[in-house]
């Protein structure tokens, strides 16, 4: 597993990558979130650990929620667990509603940070694939549509266009597989 570690005190990012190495195999740890969308491009990433505060003039955690929704945007999203030594019920909730997948304070406690990563991942991981099984029966139902307003004609050939396709371009094999001889294949091609 890989986890991003953004957080702009290099002292709490070397720790976190120690602490964290142990159990994740690969930690990358940055201190400008500017990184984070090229960071994430490859898609690889199961985890981001946001820090929340990245400008000392203004503690309201306001940088991480930004971030938090940049994130959040990607077609599929790491998870995301929010850190902070300014954190509040309320921050945590909008944080929350935000997408955040959890939410820890420093000073923080190393095995509740490592299985609140692993819950996250795993939430992640399971609402990731939920969504891309939704978009596929979306794409089988709306396909499934289109075909109630096909023609018999139409239908009969996309039909034979699907099997020569899974048969490679093997039009002998597409033939048995439609149970026609070669011939009457290759004149119902023509037609197409």
């Amino acid at each position: 597993m890989k986890i991003l570690v953004i957080d702009d005190n290099q002292a709490i990012r070397i720790t976190l990558k120690m602490v964290l190495a142990e159990e994740f195999g690969h930690v990358a740890a940055v201190g400008d979130p500017t990184l984070i969308p090229a960071l994430l491009a490859t898609g690889d990433i199961d985890a981001v650990l946001l820090d929340m505060n990245f400008d000392n003039r203004k503690l309201d955690g306001s940088d991480g929620l930004f971030w938090l929704s940049r994130i959040k945007e990607l077609e599929s999203p790491p998870a995301v667990v929010l850190i902070t030594a300014f954190g509040d019920v309320e921050l945590a909730v909008e944080s929350m509603k935000r997408g955040a997948d959890d939410f820890v304070t420093k000073p923080w406690n190393n095995n509740e940070l490592i299985a609140k990563l692993h819950r996250a991942i795993n939430r992640n991981r399971e609402a990731l694939a939920t969504k891309t099984a939704l978009n596929a029966a979306s794409e089988l139902r709306k396909h499934d549509l289109q075909r109630r307003h096909m023609t018999l004609d139409q239908i009969k050939s996309e039909h034979i266009k699907s099997v020569v396709e899974q048969c490679g371009g093997n039009l002998t094999q597409a033939a048995e597989r439609l149970g026609v001889n070669r011939q009457t294949l290759y004149n119902q091609l023509k037609k197409l």
